[in-house]
């Protein structure tokens, strides 16, 4: 027989217009979605003495009830909908969160990482600025077809339509600029000095009525969000002042300053004044831009998704496992349809992004063994081995405080050629010969 870990437990299945409380030995309860509703939910489980209550991360719909009931001293467990699956049958809302309350009431549900108020106003804010690159990398694409349409090539000619030198020559078109040498005096005098024949013949362009239009639309719209992504930095860079400030409070020492040489960040770089120094003081003087391929902004990106306190996964095999990077198991001898979950947080795809990086880059040790197993298992296979690592290295180091040194391609290669010199010496031992270092003979 099965026993109860939780006696005062209750579950709770979350919808858009109600909400449905199963407490054991009462009726199911339900109630609408707004505030008032959620005060008489949180009272109604007060009152019936409940000391621990599940729910399922739906959507957004959880997240301001969770808030409600976690301050009302309960103890709330958000999990994943996935642990919650019932046998097959007939499935309501009702049974739903009868069989939440069981499960949770019996120890059969883990809990998901639900970050603190400081982090969660950052991903808020990081969120809200990747969706705005996003959007603002489509307008780009739509100045580049606006161009095109009237024959303008400069993107054949400057790497980045949407660089200072794009941006300039743009924005003087729209103004009504159609001279050529005018157009390319606005460029950088680098480009000016390698290009210049080129691009004046690359603005001797087609003007249209409505290229001209599509033009100014979406140069506009570009510059829109522009302005939105310098809102949220400022946001951002409130936010950790807030953070430095709450450490501080918890005695972290406040002496930490951000370090001359960070690593340079080559794209969408956040406008935060020292954003490499608020992050030494949030995690104490551990620097995460000592592993591969991590950037301050990278970094923030990470803080923001899994905060500063990676204790709350047990182990670096659970929060590998969290982020989605666990290699597949799969019983050999059998045909199983191998196609990999679709749980993939955002945090796992920082570390797969930061990966795909290594793997091209000539000089990392980490590169190295993801070229190597790309050869052997594929390209997916590789970045999610190589982004395995790098994760695995994250979780030490912020955890353990395990210094790491990047050592470079060549300390991997002598690896690599010491277990090969191994293998060779087992194979010629076992075939009876013997293994003879090449002389050179002069």
């Amino acid at each position: 027989m099965m026993k109860k870990l939780r006696a005062n437990a209750a579950g709770i299945d979350i919808g858009a217009k109600k909400i449905f409380l199963a407490v054991e030995g009462e009726p199911v309860q339900s109630f609408e979605t707004f505030t008032e509703d959620f005060r008489q939910a949180r009272d109604y489980l007060l009152s019936k003495g409940i000391e621990t209550v599940a729910m399922e991360a739906t959507g957004v719909y959880w997240v301001i009830l969770y808030e409600m009931l976690e301050k009302s001293g309960l103890d709330v467990w958000l999990v994943d909908g996935r642990q919650t699956k019932q046998v097959p049958g007939r499935k309501t809302d009702v049974k739903d969160c009868q069989w939440i309350r069981q499960l949770h009431s019996y120890g059969l549900l883990n809990r998901c990482f639900v970050p603190d108020e400081q982090v969660k106003e950052i991903r808020a804010y990081q969120r809200m600025r990747e969706d705005h690159i996003r959007t603002a990398a489509m307008h780009v694409n739509h100045m580049q077809k606006a161009l095109t349409e009237m024959n303008i090539r400069i993107k054949e000619v400057i790497s980045q339509v949407h660089g200072a030198s794009g941006i300039a020559i743009i924005k003087a078109i729209l103004e009504g600029e159609r001279n050529p040498e005018k157009l390319l005096s606005l460029c950088h005098k680098s480009i000016i000095e390698k290009k210049a024949h080129l691009v004046l013949k690359a603005l001797e362009g087609h003007y249209t009525e409505a290229g001209l239009f599509a033009l100014g639309q979406a140069y506009e719209a570009y510059m829109f969000y522009q302005q939105q992504i310098s809102a949220c930095d400022k946001k951002i860079q409130q936010a950790m002042e807030e953070a430095n400030n709450y450490h501080q409070d918890k005695g972290v020492r406040d002496d930490i300053e951000s370090v001359q040489g960070r690593k340079p960040v080559r794209h969408n770089k956040p406008q935060v004044d020292h954003l490499g120094g608020h992050l030494l003081k949030v995690f104490t003087g551990k620097d995460a831009t000592n592993l591969p391929g991590i950037t301050d902004y990278t970094w923030l990106q990470l803080y923001a998704e899994t905060g500063s306190n990676l204790l709350k996964w047990n182990t670096e095999k659970h929060f590998t496992s969290w982020l989605g990077l666990a290699p597949g198991q799969h019983e050999s001898g059998k045909k199983k349809n191998t196609r990999s979950k679709k749980y993939r947080p955002k945090a796992g795809q920082i570390f797969r992004q930061i990966a795909q990086s290594l793997i091209e880059s000539k000089k990392i040790a980490l590169g190295a063994f993801g070229r190597k197993l790309k050869v052997k298992r594929g390209a997916g296979i590789a970045v999610k081995a190589t982004a395995r690592k790098l994760a695995v290295l994250y979780w030490r180091l912020m955890v353990k405080g395990l210094d790491y040194t990047e050592k470079g391609i060549k300390d991997y290669e002598q690896k690599v050629n010491l277990q090969k010199e191994r293998w060779l010496s087992k194979a010629a031992k076992e075939m009876g010969y013997q293994l003879v270092a090449n002389q050179q003979v002069e």
